[in-house]
């Protein structure tokens, strides 16, 4: 036999080992990878599971049910003493208005008028986003008594009532810098800092029929899920 043939075929025999190797030594570390990675997700899973029963989580979450569903009560019950919209009432109704409620924003207007116009629009527009504070307006015209009791001189006259009584008042657009464009950010800032709106915090002032959606859809999620543990 040929020597060289022979040293062919056994360099040849040895290249093919050292490939073979090479592959199971491969195949070995792809399989600890993956093993690796198995083992990582499983104690993610598991890690996710105690944190799902977690009595402090579960404790926060109640917290925050009970807390929207307080805000649902209260605002419904504000509702009901008439917040909420932009209101007009009649003289007759008047001192019951101003009276049931803590804080009243009440505008005394002339149809006629072009700024009670813009007064009424903005503070239409403030009604939905102060639950908490009552807006209501009433026809001066129609109100000769009030109109003279409150010394009401100048219209638009905007009286601020706290608790039944006028604590304050607008006067045209003397606080709103005597133009007609002025900004219904500018007249919320205004009743804002004489006490008769709360500053919102940034993430609030989203409309408030999307708000109070939300607020209702968590609610509702609470008690389904409360009937069904049941």
């Amino acid at each position: 036999m040929d020597p060289d043939a022979v040293k062919s075929t056994l360099s040849n025999l040895a290249f093919g080992n050292v490939l073979a190797a090479a592959a199971r030594d491969y195949k070995k570390e792809v399989l600890a990878n993956e093993k690796a990675q198995s083992s990582k997700h499983v104690n993610e899973e598991v890690d996710l599971d105690e944190l799902m029963d977690d009595p402090e989580l579960e404790k926060l979450h109640a917290d925050r049910i009970a807390a929207l569903k307080r805000e649902v009560e209260k605002r419904e019950a504000f509702k009901r003493q008439g917040h909420g919209e932009y209101r007009e009432v009649n003289e007759g109704d008047f001192l019951g208005e101003v009276t049931r409620s803590e804080k009243v924003i009440c505008h005394f207007y002339h149809k006629e008028f072009y700024r009670c116009k813009i007064m009424d629009k903005h503070l239409k527009t403030l009604a939905p986003r102060h639950v908490d504070t009552k807006f209501i307006k009433v026809d001066a015209e129609n109100a000769p008594f009030f109109v003279s009791k409150l010394a009401i001189k100048t219209l638009p006259c905007v009286l601020l009532f706290s608790k039944g009584i006028a604590v304050d008042r607008l006067v045209g657009f003397q606080d709103l810098g005597t133009k007609d464009d002025f900004t219904t950010t500018r007249l919320e800032n205004v009743l804002i800092k004489k006490g008769m709106l709360s500053k919102k915090k940034k993430e609030e002032d989203d409309e408030d029929a999307e708000y109070q959606e939300s607020i209702r859809r968590s609610v509702r999620s609470s008690e389904n899920l409360d009937s069904d543990s049941d």
